[in-house]
């Protein structure tokens, strides 16, 4: 593939941040699979270099065209694997290996309805329809622990304030009891140990030296 001036730049960048502005379609993909390549060419340790995208398919995709990429080249490269996953997938690596958990610790979601369902019932609670007030009520849950919201100055759009405090802490509560995490728990809990666990982030960051994500604007807070 031939690469214009600007993807070459972006290819060819080395320390420090970069940030790409390009539209769909403009070829990012192959700019960042190169890249990686160029990087291991360069004599970056595969390991070292950590490739996040939004969502499972993506992360499988980029790492099939690196490793199609890899057999084209004749040159002798860094043994290793380049790791490309998910901000869900990476971030629960690295807390699975501090707290000592599996994929069994991540709450099914019929477990989460379940547990919410049982705390709206013991609150006198004015609903309509129960399953759009469950999912207003994850909505905001999630965007409180993914947006680091003071839960003291949140203002719930489902219910009075008092009674979705009562709810918040009750469900992060019976989680925390049953060892169980959801999808914004993983991104909280690794949060907070490289906050709380310098020791465990300086390792993580002396790991992945080169960290290159995929549709950045995306992102939330947290992530």
């Amino acid at each position: 593939m031939n690469y214009n001036e600007s993807q070459q730049k972006a290819i060819e960048h080395r320390e420090g941040p970069m940030l790409v502005l390009a539209g769909p379609g403009s070829g990012k993909t192959a700019v960042i699979t190169r890249r990686v390549l160029e990087l291991t060419k360069a004599g970056v340790a595969p390991g070292n270099i950590l490739v996040i995208t939004f969502t499972k398919a993506a992360a499988t995709e980029m790492k099939e065209r690196f490793e199609r990429l890899q057999k084209e080249e004749v040159t002798l490269l860094p043994e290793g694997q380049v790791n490309f996953g998910t901000f869900h997938a990476v971030f629960f690596k690295i807390i699975k290996y501090a707290y000592h958990l599996d994929v069994s610790n991540i709450v099914q979601e019929e477990v989460r309805q379940q547990l919410l369902s049982e705390i709206i019932e013991t609150l006198d609670v004015d609903i309509e329809d129960k399953k759009e007030f469950i999912e207003g009520i994850f909505s905001e849950i999630s965007k409180i622990k993914s947006e680091r919201i003071d839960i003291k100055n949140y203002y719930s759009m489902n219910c009075p304030e008092e009674q979705f405090q009562q709810i918040f802490f009750a469900y992060t509560n019976k989680m925390k009891e049953k060892r169980l995490l959801d999808f914004d728990d993983i991104l909280l809990y690794c949060y907070e140990l490289f906050i709380k666990r310098a020791d465990i982030l300086k390792l993580w960051q002396e790991k992945y030296q080169y960290i290159l994500i995929d549709e950045f604007q995306d992102i939330n807070r947290i992530q």
